[in-house]
């Protein structure tokens, strides 16, 4: 099986090698996969992202326009492998996320999925570092719903679907799953999540941002979620201290 791990980035490079150096621990243990490659998305970065990924043994393709949408995109369409994985570059994966999606995919009983998201800490922020998180893994069991941490899916499917809509500049990974459950509505195939263990995903922005603006940022995309389309409102996604 050929496979692809697409990795969008910005200023990444703390995360991002321990984020390649799991994918490779990962897939050394998997015997069912012959060739495999991690496509990181230099997003315009102003740090050691491009060497760091290089150094890990990445390919490294660079987008200069900064948004998630259209860096997950470019990495998709440059992407050789059948089979698509995107994984955020603060965004720990292991070795039954990889099986368990292989299975999935070449059983052709699924046509793609993601997985329930773990935080790494939660700084003693009880409503955003455990409510929440728990709020959207019901969310995400209930409803097949992925997090853009971890998404995977097949490549010819990902190009059918038009990618992630970059119309977006937050929540794409959302539209993108409907999207795909759209393009496979009339097979038997389903949206698979799994549910053990969860991806760790880092809680960084816990540290960034107060409990305030945090709480503001929620509630003016509950109550106006096209907002999304408008790059500096989405400054949670795109602007660090």
């Amino acid at each position: 099986m050929n496979c692809s791990f697409i990795i969008p980035s910005y200023n990444e490079e703390k995360f991002l090698p321990h984020t390649i150096e799991a994918i490779t621990t990962a897939i050394k243990k998997i015997g069912l996969i012959s060739n495999w490659e991690v496509v990181v998305v230099d997003n315009n970065s102003t740090d050691n992202t491009a060497a760091v990924a290089k150094e890990k043994g990445a390919v490294v393709v660079h987008e200069p326009v900064r948004q998630i949408a259209k860096a997950r995109n470019v990495g998709g369409r440059y992407a050789s492998g059948d089979f698509l994985f995107f994984v955020d570059a603060d965004t720990i994966i292991f070795t039954r996320h990889i099986e368990q999606a292989m299975n999935a995919l070449i059983e052709d009983n699924f046509f793609g999925g993601g997985a329930l998201v773990e935080f790494d800490g939660h700084q003693n922020k009880l409503f955003l570092g455990r409510f929440i998180p728990s709020l959207w893994n019901w969310l995400s069991r209930t409803f097949r719903l992925a997090a853009g941490s971890f998404i995977f899916c097949r490549k010819e499917d990902f190009v059918s679907c038009g990618g992630f809509p970059e119309t977006m500049y937050a929540g794409e990974e959302l539209v993108f799953v409907r999207n795909l459950k759209r393009l496979k509505r009339k097979s038997r195939q389903k949206f698979f999540i799994i549910t053990d263990p969860p991806v760790i995903t880092s809680s960084r922005k816990l540290d960034w941002h107060g409990n305030w603006q945090m709480t503001f940022y929620l509630l003016m995309l509950f109550f106006f979620p096209f907002a999304v389309r408008f790059r500096k409102l989405c400054w949670f996604w795109y602007e660090r201290p």
